[in-house]
């Protein structure tokens, strides 16, 4: 009789007959560390929680990540990629600066309201990393930021350098102080609240929605 390729809890059979880590449990793993360290802090939660959180056993955890620490790193990269690939794609479509600069408000929001735990944890835990994550998490953020400096430059030539940062930091401030309290708000109205008060941080009237499925940035 062939003998049948066998598997161990938390992997799934890939072709050949050889195992491969499960990347939905993986996916399962980072929302449960999510949600609890937004409720209770990160530093609180052990390898145990998590994996109950899960639904997984604390041993099955350890088969995608080998530490607390690399779960947080994980974590953090996970929100920082989805910011930064929403910049390029809204960068790289069609339109003028306005259009671009309403885009990226639109797109923050959206990652702030759908991945609030994340984003919350991210800006509560950044600071614990290790030394090199930490750097190389705080240089992608400055990029970020460079991208919106750049959009809001051509359209606030009244503003200085420094207050042409300033004035990114107080919109996309004003997009994530959703994540440190429950407004009771429905998505719709709350992506409505701040892409308003984003748009009057900076001095630019909002340019008009995007037509679904265009590259210029999606609709709440």
């Amino acid at each position: 009789m062939p003998r049948l390729p066998t598997t161990v809890p938390g992997t799934v059979a890939a072709p050949g007959g050889r195992s491969r880590r499960d990347p939905e449990r993986r996916e399962r793993i980072l929302t449960a560390a999510a949600e609890l360290a937004s409720r209770r802090g990160f530093h609180t939660v052990g390898m145990a929680d998590i994996g109950a959180e899960a639904g997984i056993v604390g041993s099955g955890v350890y088969r995608h990540f080998d530490s607390k620490t690399a779960i947080l790193v994980a974590l953090l990269d996970r929100v920082m990629t989805r910011l930064q690939e929403g910049a390029a794609e809204v960068l790289a479509g069609p339109g003028d600066e306005r259009r671009h600069l309403s885009a990226l408000i639109r797109d923050h929001i959206r990652v702030a309201i759908e991945d609030r735990s994340v984003l919350a944890v991210y800006h509560r835990e950044v600071h614990t990393l290790p030394e090199e994550d930490r750097r190389r998490l705080r240089r992608l953020q400055r990029h970020y930021l460079e991208d919106w400096v750049h959009v809001l430059a051509p359209l606030r030539r009244d503003l200085a350098d420094g207050e042409l940062r300033l004035a990114v930091h107080a919109a996309i401030g004003a997009i994530q102080s959703t994540l440190f309290f429950r407004s009771g708000l429905a998505p719709d109205r709350l992506a409505e609240l701040l892409d308003g008060m984003a748009h009057a941080c900076l001095g630019v009237e909002p340019a008009p929605e995007a037509p679904t499925g265009s590259s210029t940035g999606p609709a709440e």
